[in-house]
């Protein structure tokens, strides 16, 4: 990596630090005759091509369900800003999903801008809903020392940003200097005029802008906080049910990660001969993430052996031997951000052993019960219920609870999930635990409905030093998780491509292996 030059003047404390820690090893000339030589001579920059997104036909219903929500009140919805990773080098960046949802923004695009919705007033005095205004930082032109010389910012170093103009064509939003924010969040702000509501914990820079001009005008107090947090649960809220643009990149996000899978599968024997062959797994399937999407929604995990008893084993620096089971839990995020979440355990050498198989089918058998709970009208909470019934059944069957299923069913027993302590599901969406600021009433406990996107993934998880189990169960971990879609009628297995069956799983790895 080349070293980078001093960034721009900023107002932000850990950007003035990064600058200062990189103007000790500068090397960047700063001789009147350079900068004059350096910002002259271009050929005019060509036309980037600014269309309309395929997604700006959506985000304008998405933006008024908000507004709804909250009438007369100015929301500001931040990109987030830059993090560094190392000193004075950043992660790549990635938009927060509220900003990404009601903007369609994908990708690494545009840090430290902000999404305002600015609240009308009709004729009679009335609220009006809400004027929508993209921030941001917009291209600067080649005669100004940020275009040569600000590492984060500057087009030399990492290539041209979008003009306003551009921004408004792609988005439909209307696009205004990030320079004018202060401005506009002030406006008639007071009691008995405007309040603001912000994303807390998006922006540091932007939210200590808005506590000041909150103070300024009268309006700060420990009620601030809730006020916000009732904004994240609200874009929380208005995500739980998917529209048809979002429903299609929830598909593309499956298919590619199904091919991640089968890549994986190719390359199982190289994982077997290496040492860390967990990570072989990783990388594999990361690179088809990369390459066909734009990364992995979370991070892999490749459990093979006792590490598949660990429900986030992403460490994955383990070997992967024949005779055992390999759990892999991945999701290929496509450039939208939306994500898919599918789980295989897999025998390592394509043949599933007795009790690995029979441990396989009560979880397959749990999580089938939980599709056919999964229908419109039904509770969030069923899904998860209709899995339990089916593990409490299967652990009483094999002799391993101390009570019976139905004893450990009730709420004050529970037995049955010391071997599966998590949930079957969550929404799944821009985040892989999607909606996850959203009210118990409209998530766990919340009624299914057409458009609603998540996970089914029961598990079984045999501690390799668990001493109330048989010795043949210790150190088996098995999770099968499928993507679904409630419809109309029912619901469709979004990652049924992805064999499920012990036979299929049998059969298919031996198309793969042969």
């Amino acid at each position: 990596m080349v070293t980078d030059n001093s960034p721009a003047q900023s107002a932000d404390p850990a950007e003035s630090d990064i600058k200062d820690r990189v103007n000790n090893r500068s090397h960047r000339p700063n001789s009147e005759k350079f900068k004059e030589f350096m910002t002259s001579g271009w050929a005019p920059r060509s036309d980037l091509g600014a269309v309309p997104g395929p997604f700006a036909a959506y985000t304008p219903a998405r933006r008024e369900a908000v507004s709804a929500r909250f009438p007369g009140e100015r929301l500001v919805i931040p990109a987030g800003a830059l993090k560094v990773r190392s000193n004075d080098t950043d992660y790549r960046f990635r938009p927060h999903s509220a900003f990404a949802h009601l903007t369609g923004f994908g990708t690494d695009q545009e840090p430290d801008a902000v999404l305002v919705l600015d609240p009308q007033v009709g004729f009679d005095g009335a609220s009006a809903g809400h004027e929508a205004l993209l921030f941001v930082r917009p291209l600067a032109d080649r005669d100004s020392e940020e275009f040569y010389a600000d590492a984060r910012y500057g087009e030399f170093w990492v290539g041209a940003r979008p003009t306003l103009d551009d921004v408004t064509k792609v988005t439909g939003i209307r696009a205004v200097h990030i320079d004018t924010l202060s401005d506009v969040l002030a406006k008639d702000l007071g009691e008995g005029h405007v309040s603001l509501r912000i994303i807390p914990e998006v922006d540091a820079g932007v939210e200590s802008l808005v506590e000041m001009l909150r103070e300024q005008a009268g309006l700060a107090g420990e009620s601030t906080a809730d006020l916000d947090a009732e904004l994240l649960e609200a874009l929380s809220e208005i995500r739980l049910v998917k529209d048809e643009w979002e429903i299609a990149e929830l598909r593309e996000a499956v298919n590619q990660s199904i091919e991640g899978f089968h890549e994986v599968v190719r390359n199982l024997p190289r994982a077997v001969k290496h040492q860390r062959g967990e990570r072989v797994i990783e990388t594999v399937f990361g690179a088809h993430a990369r390459l066909e999407g734009n990364t992995v929604g979370y991070e892999t995990i490749a459990a093979s052996g006792e590490h598949a008893t660990t429900l986030h084993w992403i460490t994955n620096d383990g070997a992967v031997r024949a005779g055992e089971l390999v759990l892999i839990d991945a999701g290929v995020e496509v450039e939208s951000l939306y994500t898919a979440d599918v789980t295989r355990t897999l025998p390592v050498d394509g043949t599933f052993t007795d009790t690995q198989r029979k441990v396989y089918q009560a979880v397959l058998d749990a999580a089938d019960a939980a599709f056919v709970a999964a229908v419109p009208g039904a509770r969030f909470s069923d899904v998860h219920a209709a899995a339990m019934r089916v593990i409490a059944a299967r652990l009483e069957q094999w002799g391993l609870l101390p009570v019976s299923a139905e004893e450990s069913l009730t709420p004050e027993g529970q037995q049955h999930r010391r071997w599966m302590v998590h949930g079957t599901s969550h929404h799944l969406g821009l985040d892989v635990h999607d909606c996850a600021q959203a009210r118990r009433d409209m998530y766990v406990d919340g009624v299914l409905e057409p458009g609603m996107v998540f996970t089914i993934e029961p598990g079984l998880y045999f501690k390799a030093d668990d001493l109330t189990v048989p010795a043949e169960y210790r150190g088996i971990g098995v999770r099968i998780e499928d993507d679904v879609l409630v419809t109309a009628d029912g619901n469709e297995n979004l990652s049924a491509a992805l064999p499920r069956t012990p036979e299929d799983v049998e059969e298919w790895m031996a198309s793969l292996l042969s």
